[in-house]
């Protein structure tokens, strides 16, 4: 069948039989699966449930929880009742919460668990249209999940020809969903999105995808952003099982406990399971600690194109010895990853793929429903480095300053009420501007920078800090980076050290300290991070150079504001938060000062 709709993946899953579909680890530590039928059931009783509460065509209906198999069976009901899905993160704050749910005049909203709800509750009181509430854990005066589901089982049969009828006139080019940016500036928006939009896009990459029915993968990146929620499209169109990990903390468990055959990452989960593998071979000692280095240190290079006989042996060896037991520890299936959400070093991707856990890196963005491009598990394209071959179904081009465009099918109807930045958005020909810089090499799409984070030094020189940071993010001594230096004479970076490589260094060249704020200011360290400094400079040209650095103990996450929901730099929250260390880098009070005794002389 053709799906163009949401709700048509749902009648799609009916050809897989009665195979379990969803799963969740519930609190005794015991998997709870769904069945296809026990999916569609739960779908048509949350259809139910909200034409029963008067929700209509065109109603905004708003969730906010983790990833859970309820998510879905919502998800599903929404559409089929002729609503719009407004999906927000379980992480923000109060403000956030007060002006998404106004400004997206939802009429209902369902919220997970009690801690969420907790940090929604101040809102409400502020909700314009005082919509109804329903949560998933049960709070006192609120009804619970399990009453909205109750309330469309009781008048299923009333409303069944309905929903079916809902369906028939349901339009590709009706809006499915709302889904409100993380922003790295100003508010966020709301991009509205048809329903064909985003499942042209999930069925169209998962005909690139090897993974059958028989595929288990594991879910934990929020289903609130696009990236994820097509992901899962894609594995439900291929009728493989999703388990929803119990947290960010169990992941290795999750993996290894249902055999993962792959899920969805961005850099960030990748860059810290990558830094646990290399922190593994400090534990060992002797020969199985060369062993370790040497098969870690050949990952690092690995080149899936390279056939020769010598060279596969060597890979075979090193599989064998090292590679297959980080297989185990995941689950010991070969996998296929797919990393998006910003870009990824090159090194995780070919030290990953060494072990048969082939990464396959991907571009695209909320307006876009989202991938545009992506490297091609069914043709065997990885190339580390590019972001793949842009899909058949994207329109594109370069403009002359190598931005990336695009219009057609998977592009945004705009953002809602906000049609300024709309237009600011999408040219007069329909052409949507990413704001992201790449260049296509043989074939496939590479970015290069975005295009609004670029700066000029004062001497006229154009620096693009992403892939300065990304470079300095290379080095086993540094966990997080911001290139700065906009109007300057030099750049410079704001560093976070990884603190575990710096605590096993300092170990083993005797170094005391009583805090990582001390070793910050630590004058080994420092000597020791300029090395890795010198090293990056020595392949860059003179103006990209990091003349200057400064160490920070902090850690950077969406929570403290300086990362978006989706693990990219908040650069304007991280300017605000180390202003001081950028007016001593560049020494603003001494130039303010000479300033001024110039003026008064």
């Amino acid at each position: 069948m053709k799906m163009l709709r949401i709700f048509d993946i749902l009648d799609h899953l009916k050809e897989y039989g009665n195979k379990d579909i969803l799963a969740r680890r519930e609190a005794d530590g015991k998997w709870k699966k769904y069945t296809i039928d026990e999916y569609v059931e739960h779908a048509y009783a949350i259809s139910s449930a909200l034409l029963e509460l008067g929700v209509k065509k065109g109603d905004k209906v708003a969730t906010i929880m983790q990833n859970r198999p309820e998510w879905n069976f919502l998800d599903m009901g929404i559409a089929m009742a002729g609503g719009i899905h407004v999906p927000v993160y379980p992480t923000l704050n109060e403000n956030d919460y007060r002006y998404i749910l106004n400004h997206c005049d939802t009429k209902l909203i369902v919220i997970g668990v009690e801690q969420i709800y907790k940090r929604v509750e101040p809102a409400i009181p502020d909700l314009t249209l005082q919509p109804e509430i329903f949560t998933i854990a049960k709070i006192e005066g609120r009804r619970s999940f399990d009453d909205l589901l109750e309330i469309g089982r009781a008048n299923i049969e009333k409303w069944r020809p309905v929903i079916e009828e809902i369906k028939q006139n349901t339009s590709p080019e009706d809006i499915g969903t709302m889904i409100y940016t993380s922003g790295t500036t100003g508010k966020p928006k709301g991009v509205m999105l048809r329903h064909k939009s985003m499942v042209i896009n999930a069925a169209k990459v998962a005909s690139m995808n090897t993974h059958d029915y028989h595929a288990c993968v594991l879910s934990f990146l929020p289903l609130c952003h696009v990236y994820e929620r097509v992901c899962n499209y894609m594995y439900q169109i291929l009728g493989g099982t999703i388990y929803y990990a119990g947290s960010l903390a169990t992941i290795g468990k999750d993996l290894k406990d249902i055999h993962a055959m792959g899920f969805c990452a961005v850099p960030r989960v990748l860059e810290m399971m990558f830094d646990k593998l290399q922190a593994a071979g400090k534990d060992l000692k002797g020969l199985k600690r060369v062993i370790y280095s040497w098969a870690f240190r050949i990952a690092q290079v690995y080149d899936n194109e390279r056939t020769g006989w010598f060279y596969k042996t060597k890979y075979r060896i090193a599989d064998t010895l090292v590679y297959s037991k980080w297989r185990e520890q995941m689950g010991g299936n070969p996998m296929i990853i797919v990393s998006g959400g910003s870009s990824i070093q090159e090194r995780i991707i070919r030290t990953f793929t060494a072990a048969n856990m082939y990464v396959f890196e991907g571009y695209g963005l909320t307006e876009t429903s989202p991938v545009i491009s992506v490297n091609n598990p069914a043709k065997k394209e990885l190339h580390p480095g590019t972001v793949g071959p842009v899909l058949d179904c994207i329109e594109f081009k370069l403009a002359e300053d190598g931005e990336i465009l695009t219009k057609g099918d998977c592009l945004m109807v705009g953002y809602y009420k906000d049609e300024e930045s709309t237009r600011a958005a999408i040219d007069e020909e329909g052409w949507f501007h990413t704001g992201d810089i790449g260049a296509v090499v043989d074939g496939f799409l590479k970015i290069t920078d975005r295009k609004k984070e670029i700066f000029k030094l004062s001497t006229g020189k154009y620096v693009a800090p992403q892939v300065l940071e990304n470079r300095l993010k290379e080095s086993f001594f540094i966990e997080q980076a911001m290139v700065i230096g906009e109007n300057e004479k030099i750049a410079a970076a704001i560093l976070v050290p990884n603190f575990d490589t710096l605590h096993f260094w300092c170990a083993k060249h005797k170094i005391h300290y009583s805090s990582n704020e001390e070793l910050c200011t630590n004058a080994e360290v420092i000597k020791r991070i300029q090395r890795e400094i010198t090293k990056l400079n020595d392949t860059l040209a003179e103006h990209e150079q990091i003349r200057k650095f400064r160490l920070v103990a902090d850690t950077w996450s969406p929570q403290t504001g300086e990362l978006s929901q989706t693990l990219k730099l908040r650069r304007a929250a991280l300017y605000k938060k180390y202003d001081a260390l950028c007016r001593e880098i560049y020494q603003y009070e001494q130039k303010e000062k000479a300033a001024e005794e110039a003026l008064h002389a």
